[in-house]
């Protein structure tokens, strides 16, 4: 005797050995023998062999259409031995029975179980519901696999264009687009992006970046509301002095400038001159919410995002020949070159000229302050500021610049729009400058003053400290150890800077003698306060992170404008170098390993635009290490120094911003 049982969900069959009441003891066709339970068995038959039962019904089983069956049942609950004697019209076999049971066990949307053997119709609607949906399912599989295929052929899918966005940046993986997208993805070995980009699903490698950072950062666009450019609050005096800036070519956001006065008999007085907008931007406007959203400046090759709108700036920068309002710190300048005393006023700046340092530069050096100064315009006034900023580096005991590590400037001839026409010019400029030494160190003198004079008057601030190596963005005044000051407020660049922006307001309000806006009794004060530097310190970071990676992108796009030339480079460390002709680090597999400094010759092979990625190959060592310090790399920062407008703020900024930006 043998028996057709049910066991976790399976059907099985076995040769009976004992039979009690409630439990049997069977032998299964692999041999194994078994305890069931009597109520599991569903058939006992002699005829035929307990091994051929399940195979030689499943084909006749197949041949049973489900509709069929599904019309011929009765809506009651029903045994499939009844069911099997009502089908064929007499009693049924064995073979013949197990087949509808396998029939109605394999159409669950027909039939749905209600005990070992016993089956009911599904109702009519509940029917429909579920052939609906699976003719669905059917037709959405079918879409699927032919977008896969188009997609594997290089076309892109009719369904693709109107979705693009979603599917470059955030796709949904509920959606048959994105299923599709992924089925060829694993089909084809390459990954979304370069599996649409084959598709010519992308503009350019050079506008997914961006449109990826877009999304992230300005998910409304970049356009500003319309809004209002606000007057200065107050009526300024006016300055009695010729006021000069000094920048790139490109900066449009000027935040600082400087002025000499001789003071007969006692030595100098020496202003620098900061840009204004607080006294137009109100705490909690709508301009205000403007830069409280973007909280910086984005710099990039051949484009920025500006932190306020292009006519506020306009108003507000410090733009030569015109009075411009400006929070001013005078310096009383002993001919020691000490500073006794200093006072801060709020004022209208005439500003006498714009200097750009690639005019300024060729008269203005290491060499030509050891052999003489030509003639040229504020000639003595630089060489005094310049006298002046190396006596504060001396006090200070610490360099305006990072040693060993020179800027890029990166000048984009041609529509980012259309990169592959563009012509990329990256040029390398020493860090440490007498002009960056002038700029720096005036800088650090305001931004330390200011936060002293702020954290004197018990005024709340945003700081920049530097304690055990950790630069970090406090409320409290702690020390810059890398720049060797007792406290440093970034407030030197209000225009591009949110917090630059909050501190000249704290700032503007003790010099008014009002409220401060912020660090109050209130409770609210406080937090915005506390936001705004948590915001900004992440932000700024990403923007930083962004500005790397869109340089990264240039530097391979200067690669392959000179057609993958063999390039010489430095050890970093292990398989990391860092070519010499351009800011690109990246990792050489193939290269043995080598002192930090070794001078290498590599072969680029391959430069990858989608992935911001070079492949080289090691040709030879060119010269053993020089024993220069290189700098610090972590293994996940294969990307040049962060660039940034404006003047540096010496150990705690990176380098200048690209000509173009």
């Amino acid at each position: 005797m043998f028996v057709l049982f049910e066991e976790d969900g399976a059907f099985k069959t076995g040769t009976l050995l004992t039979d009690n009441d409630a439990s049997l003891q069977v032998e299964t066709v692999s041999g194994k023998r078994a305890k069931i339970k009597a109520a599991n068995v569903l058939l006992r038959f002699e005829k035929p062999a307990a091994s051929t039962l399940l195979d030689t019904a499943e084909p006749l089983a197949e041949n049973v259409e489900a509709e069929f069956l599904w019309e011929c049942a009765s809506d009651g609950e029903f045994s499939f031995l009844d069911f099997a004697r009502d089908y064929y019209g007499h009693d049924a076999s064995p073979l013949e029975a197990t087949a509808i049971l396998l029939a109605l066990h394999a159409a669950p949307i027909y039939f749905h179980r209600k005990g070992k053997g016993r089956f009911k119709k599904a109702p009519a609607d509940i029917l429909a519901a579920a052939l609906a949906g699976l003719e669905k399912k059917r037709q959405q599989a079918l879409a699927i696999e032919r977008m896969v295929e188009s997609l594997k052929a290089g076309v892109l899918p009719a369904e693709f264009p109107p979705l693009l966005r979603e599917l470059l940046y955030k796709p949904d993986r509920n959606k048959l687009e994105t299923k599709a997208l992924e089925t060829a993805c694993a089909d084809t070995g390459l990954s979304a992006i370069h599996l649409l980009a084959k598709c010519g699903a992308i503009r350019s490698a050079h506008d997914y970046h961006f449109q990826r950072f877009l999304i992230e950062y300005f998910p409304r666009g970049t356009a500003f509301p319309a809004c209002d450019i606000p007057e200065p609050g107050t009526a300024l005096p006016r300055a009695d002095i010729a006021a000069f800036s000094i920048d790139d070519a490109a900066t449009t956001e000027i935040d600082d400038a400087f002025s000499v006065q001789v003071l007969p008999g006692l030595g100098w007085r020496v202003g620098i001159h900061i840009a204004a907008p607080g006294l137009g931007i109100l705490p909690g406007s709508p301009l205000d919410a403007v830069a409280r959203e973007r909280l910086s400046t984005v710099y990039m090759p051949g484009n920025k995002i500006t932190m306020l709108p292009d006519t506020l700036v306009e108003r507000y920068t410090l733009s030569a020949g015109r009075d411009c309002p400006a929070v001013s710190l005078y310096l009383t300048v002993t001919p020691e070159l000490e500073i006794v005393s200093h006072e801060s006023r709020l004022e209208t700046v005439p500003v006498a000229a714009n200097l750009r340092h690639h005019e300024i530069e060729p008269l203005f050096n290491d060499e030509t302050l050891a052999t003489g100064l030509p003639e040229f315009r504020f000639r003595d006034e630089l060489k005094l500021l310049w006298q002046l900023a190396c006596a504060c580096e001396g006090r200070r005991g610490k360099p305006s610049a990072v040693q060993g590590v020179n800027d890029y400037t990166f000048a984009i001839d041609g529509d980012t729009a259309e990169p592959a026409s563009c012509r990329v010019t990256i040029t390398e400029r020493k860090r440490g400058s007498p002009l960056d030494k002038l700029v720096a160190e005036l800088m650090i003198v305001a931004n330390s003053t200011w936060g002293g004079l702020l954290a004197e008057k018990g005024i709340a601030a945003i700081y920049r400290a530097q304690t055990a190596g950790k630069v970090r963005m406090t409320t409290s005044p702690l020390p810059h150890e890398g720049l060797g000051v007792a406290q440093y407020a970034w407030s030197s660049s209000p225009l591009r800077r949110y917090v630059d922006l909050v501190n000249q307001w704290q700032l503007i309000a003790h010099l008014q003698d009002l409220t401060p806006h912020f660090g109050g009794k209130g409770k609210t004060s406080n937090d915005v306060l506390f936001a705004a530097m948590r915001d900004f310190d992440l932000t700024y970071a990403a923007y930083a992170e962004f500005q790397r990676g869109m340089e990264r992108y240039w530097c391979l796009r200067w690669l392959r404008q000179a057609g993958h030339p063999a390039m010489s480079a430095r050890v970093l460390r292990e398989s990391l170098v860092r070519l010499e002709a351009i800011p690109l680090i990246f990792k050489v597999p193939s290269m043995p390993t080598l002192p930090p400094g070794t001078r290498v010759q590599l072969a680029i092979d391959s430069t990858d635009l989608v992935d911001i990625d070079v492949r080289a190959t090691y040709l030879e060592t060119l010269a053993e290490a020089s024993g220069e310090v290189l700098e610090d790399i972590d293994d996940a920062d294969l990307a040049i120094e962060p660039a940034e407008a404006a003047a540096a703020d010496a150990g705690d900024t990176p380098a200048a911003p690209a000509a173009a930006a």
